[in-house]
């Protein structure tokens, strides 16, 4: 399986700008959707619905992502991170205004937030591209986790919003401020395309593996997911200020966030590690970061199981630990997806990416239901044995991918 390791061009962007370009991207393309989640309280009593419906609307957002993934990845390698980035970004701020606009009814929040939906699907991927072909080598896994902080950083956003915004002003003005946000965002996209680079041989690359681990990824996006999104309505019901619930969130997503910055720099220094003491090649070394993913999600168990214990200490401690451990893998594992795929970069994650978005459909649904029909605690607990499954799938896939560099050499 290779991998390629010659490094950029110093003649490109700076590492820090496309870093930057590629956060401001996928925070604005994936802020519709956690808005709505952080918004839920206000949405649900002037809209009318309740955990189950917000849990559809998010599933149904999801899903469309995952049915969206492959094509739109395919159309990313094709005519480049530039003007799909701009698409994604000009999409997200339009449907952003709708919301705020023409929010009226259930019915009409899901209708726009499934149009949003495309908009995630295409920043991601574009930003993907755009790091694999003008990042350095020895900075990819922190530009990754740089980029990967983006989603914290729009639940963060989201989390301040309710507050700030939706308890003074309205929610309304909450979408507004967002497509404000994303119109800014247009002035660090990347100006220009990196060169293509020759196709890897189909032998090469590691599908089933690719598609177990998108399979793991999928379940744990699945209870990540219904963590951003329901966390403030189960704090609210629990007799948690709405104020605070929305801080409390703010919290957890700065933890998410850092952890995400930390596991990208341990991944370069692991990565410098094996080049120095020239170690087999980069299938190790990708399932290697692929190890680390699955003791991330084993140790984040505990902070679900934790939000099911009632009072405030355990809301607090089980909200550092689900953010921090169990929604902190993201940017590793698809830095070590586009190691092993360093030639369609976008394309390769797109194959994950399928299973993260139909975890995030399933989760929220399987959840909401959960909450409606039993409880938030009884929803907790299944979701913390839902992620120490998807650590032991990781394992899996971590094999398949080392029996698939063994037998490639």
């Amino acid at each position: 399986m290779s991998i390629a390791t010659e490094p950029r061009s110093g003649t490109g962007p700076s590492a820090f700008r496309v870093a930057a370009g590629a956060v401001a991207v996928t925070t604005v393309s994936v802020l519709p959707v956690f808005l709505t989640g952080a918004l839920s309280v206000q949405l649900s009593a002037d809209l009318g619905f309740d955990p189950s419906g917000l849990g559809l609307v998010v599933a149904l957002y999801f899903g469309v992502s995952a049915c969206c993934s492959l094509p739109v990845g395919m159309l990313v390698e094709r005519i480049g991170s530039r003007a799909t980035s701009r698409i994604a970004v000009l999409g997200s701020a339009v449907l952003l205004a709708a919301l705020a606009l023409g929010a009226r009814s259930y019915g009409s929040l899901v209708t726009l937030l499934l149009c949003a939906s495309w908009c995630n699907v295409m920043g991601q991927l574009a930003s993907n591209l755009t790091l694999a072909r003008s990042v350095p080598q020895r900075r990819m896994g922190l530009s990754f986790g740089v980029k990967q902080a983006a989603i914290p950083t729009a639940t963060l956003l989201s989390g301040i919003a309710v507050p700030a915004i939706a308890l003074t002003v309205g929610w309304r003005w909450a979408y507004a401020l967002g497509a404000v946000l994303a119109l800014a965002a247009l002035a660090l996209c990347p100006r220009e395309d990196a060169g293509p680079q020759a196709r890897p041989a189909k032998g090469d690359r590691a599908t089933s593996a690719l598609a177990v681990i998108g399979a793991a990824s999928g379940m744990a996006a699945g209870t990540a997911t219904a963590l951003g999104v329901f966390l403030v309505a189960s704090a609210v019901e629990r007799g948690v200020d709405p104020g605070l619930s929305g801080l409390v969130l703010t919290m957890g997503s700065v933890v998410g966030l850092s952890i995400r910055l930390l596991h990208g720099w341990l991944a370069d220094r692991r990565e410098e590690a094996s080049r120095n003491a020239h170690a087999r090649g980069g299938a190790r070394r990708g399932s290697g970061h692929v190890a680390v993913v699955s003791a991330s999600l084993a140790a984040g168990a505990i902070g679900f199981g934790l939000l099911a214990v009632p009072g405030t200490p355990a809301l607090v401690i089980g909200t550092v630990l689900a953010f921090g451990l169990g929604w902190a893998w993201p940017g590793l594992l698809q830095f070590a997806v586009v190691r092993l795929n360093p030639s369609a970069p976008a394309a390769a994650t797109a194959v994950v990416q399928v299973g993260v978005y139909a975890g995030s459909f399933a989760g929220p649904i399987v959840f909401g239901w959960l909450a409606a029909h039993a409880s938030f605690p009884v929803a907790w607990t299944v979701s913390a044995g839902v992620m120490l499954a998807a650590a032991a799938l990781m394992l899996v896939g971590r094999r398949m991918l080392v029996a698939h560099a063994r037998r490639s050499a």
